[in-house]
């Protein structure tokens, strides 16, 4: 799971250190009880031979061992075939690209250390490998889950994509229902679960934003709120789910139900 480290709102970084230097208090701030630090900044002072730069509506990040990219708004950045979650989104104020400082260690292969008693924070480098995509996620597990998503949420927002892919690692996690991705999605009982699969749309290509769905799931982020089944009711005449469970969300044209 992505590693967010949430600092306190009493705990905004007194003083920043990246690799022994100081950075200007102009290159981070608390958001939503986050530290957040400038992407260029950061980057530069850990590798300094880095290509930071701009380009098709995001920072962009090249070093010997990484490719990054981070668009301001969205709620993650991709790293070396990665999705690393961002809750509160990548923000960009007076033209400085803005991340939590845990994530982008993170995919620097660096360290942060907090310290409670004088509030500063020390980013140190060179301390680990980033795992990269390709080796992070198993690949089965990607294939069915990005596929699943795509079918069922056509037209559906971002954040809905994540919560169907979350019913489905809820259901993985489920003594009530088979313990694998593929096992859920095929699972047969009633005439099967899913209707993508019914009518064969499940073997589709993903769409590229249900494959980073996907990944986001695959990291630890669930917005599903333990909901074991969704529906569009306007598209079914089985209302089952909605007379015999406990009604958690709406999300789009999704309802989401324990």
């Amino acid at each position: 799971m992505t590693c967010l480290g949430l600092l306190t709102s009493q705990s905004l970084a007194s003083v920043l250190t990246v690799d022994g230097t100081q950075l200007d208090a102009s290159q981070y701030q608390l958001y939503n009880n986050t530290t957040y630090v400038s992407l260029r900044a950061v980057t530069e002072q850990l590798v300094p031979d880095a290509w930071v730069r701009w380009e098709f509506g995001q920072a962009a990040v090249n070093t010997s061992q990484l490719e990054l990219t981070a668009k301001p708004g969205s709620i993650y950045i991709e790293a070396n075939g990665r999705v690393l979650s961002v809750p509160y989104g990548v923000r960009l104020e007076n033209g400085v690209t803005l991340v939590p400082v845990r994530v982008l260690a993170e995919a620097l292969g660096a360290s942060v250390h907090w310290d409670a008693a004088t509030g500063a924070v020390t980013v140190t480098g060179n301390t680990g490998q980033f795992v990269s995509g390709e080796s992070y996620y198993d690949s089965q597990i990607l294939y069915w889950l990005s596929r699943i998503i795509s079918a069922e949420s056509k037209g559906e927002p971002f954040l809905g994509k994540l919560a169907v892919g979350g019913v489905v690692l809820n259901r993985v996690d489920s003594s009530d229902f088979p313990n694998t991705v593929y096992g859920v999605i095929f699972d047969d009982r009633w005439g099967g679960q899913f209707e993508p699969v019914r009518n064969g749309t499940v073997y589709h290509e993903p769409t590229a934003e249900s494959v980073i769905a996907a990944k986001l799931c695959m990291e630890g982020v669930n917005l599903a709120k333990g909901s074991l089944y969704f529906l569009a009711p306007t598209l079914t005449d089985n209302h089952w789910t909605m007379q015999n469970r406990t009604y958690v969300m709406t999300i789009g044209s999704h309802l989401f139900y324990r």
